[in-house]
């Protein structure tokens, strides 16, 4: 055992001994190691290959015209990209009453500069329980929302590229959150968060308002107990966020006199396994309610995954979206419909706008830790042309052929 010199000073003049010194300096190791024993480091790597034949320079904007959607986040078109590298650090809680924990998820480059996230912190919450009924498992911090069938994280969804739903949802929220499991077939979460919802269909990371316009959340979720055979463990979620209103239209009025701020959003989605093993289908429905824009969009889409082996699988997704006016004559002044082509929503002139969008990707493990997939994906909007070449031909149609490569440690 190797000691400081004012150690060694205090044990010649007798006022401690180096025994009890050497006992002392142990046991703050071991208080150390028992600290850091259940810490985990995890995280991943995800790259990608993009070509959109209809994208110009610049088709991260927001604007719906003159631009092809942007499938993932940034400037990933018609590029060799690194999307993200996301590290993530955990305590998670043990079996006791009181226990507690933390999470703390860095999420840097491409896609987190687009998503305009805090200092690169995608989540950092502590978590806590306690001990009501079966056990109150809380979140306290900023974490991922409890809207939707897609995830932040890439290698959870199907597909590379998100759907026209995930894009109509907040992406995390700061909060308190909490978790309860009153049966194996019933969860509830429910919590308050600061105001997410930016205004004119758009949300953010980040938050303006704080609680001077909170978000209320809640979120029930069933899933079918081993009775159910074939159709054990589908799940079916219900999920909505309720935010009171939105600073940045200063109580004017919009659209022409319509009134008010804010928006509601309404998710269900469920999965289901099928009597084929390998056969997994899921379906979602996303509604927007953005009263700011006396608008309102919508969007369903229906998800299918045939596992081939443990290798080798098929992922399709297809999908309708309409954003439409809520009020006669709304549309004018501001957008009143959402339909999302890269960095925001924007308007697709008076009445509604409707597209639709199929992506087929196929999925293969070919390196260890590896997770590689090519997709091709066809989108397509029903009224004028919503994308513009970079030679400047307006379409109804976008096309994109994308590869992905994601090492998850």
């Amino acid at each position: 055992m190797k000691f400081n010199k004012w150690t060694l000073g205090l044990a010649a003049v007798g006022v401690v001994s180096l025994t009890s010194a050497a006992r002392a300096d142990e046991t703050k190791i071991s208080q150390l190691n028992t600290a850091l024993s259940n810490t985990t480091i995890s995280g991943y790597v995800d790259t990608s290959v993009q070509f959109t034949p209809q994208s110009g320079s610049d088709h991260a904007g927001g604007s719906n015209t003159g631009t092809a959607p942007n499938y993932y986040y940034g400037n990933a078109a018609n590029s060799i990209n690194l999307n993200v590298v996301d590290i993530a650090i955990d305590k998670p809680m043990d079996e006791s009453p009181w226990a507690s924990g933390y999470h703390v998820e860095f999420f840097a480059g491409p896609v987190a500069q687009a998503m305009g996230l805090n200092n690169d912190i995608r989540q950092a919450y502590i978590t806590l329980r306690t001990p009501v009924g079966n056990g109150i498992d809380w979140k306290v911090g900023q974490f991922d929302t409890i809207v939707g069938y897609e995830s932040t994280t890439s290698a959870n969804n199907p597909n590379y590229s998100h759907s026209y739903g995930y894009n109509m949802e907040p992406t995390t929220q700061t909060g308190i959150l909490g978790n309860y499991k009153a049966t194996d077939w019933l969860s509830t979460q429910a919590g308050i968060a600061n105001e997410s919802y930016a205004g004119n269909g758009l949300y953010n990371s980040a938050s303006t308002s704080g609680l001077y316009h909170p978000s209320i959340l809640l979120s029930p979720t069933l899933t079918a107990p081993d009775s159910f055979g074939w159709a054990k463990g589908a799940t079916f979620t219900y999920a909505t966020i309720i935010t009171g209103g939105n600073t940045s239209n200063n109580g004017g009025s919009i659209n022409g006199g319509y009134n008010g701020a804010g928006a509601i959003t309404h998710y269900a989605g469920f999965t289901l396994p099928t009597p084929i093993a390998a056969l997994t289908t899921g379906a979602s429905f996303d509604y927007l309610s953005a009263h700011d824009a006396n608008g309102n969009a919508w969007d369903v889409a229906g998800y299918g995954s045939y596992k081939f082996n443990d290798k080798l699988s098929l992922n399709l997704r297809g999908e309708y979206y309409n954003g439409a006016p809520s009020q006669p004559g709304a549309g004018t002044a501001t957008p009143a419909n959402f339909f999302y082509t890269g960095g925001g929503y924007g308007t697709a002139g008076n009445g509604y706008q409707e597209a639709q969008e199929f992506t087929a990707t196929v999925q293969y493990a070919l390196w260890a830790n590896v997770l590689t997939r090519v997709e091709v994906r066809w989108d397509h909007v029903n009224h004028g042309n919503g994308y513009t070449t970079p030679g400047g031909s307006n379409q109804q149609n976008a096309f994109m052929l994308a590869a992905q490569a994601i090492y998850t440690f």
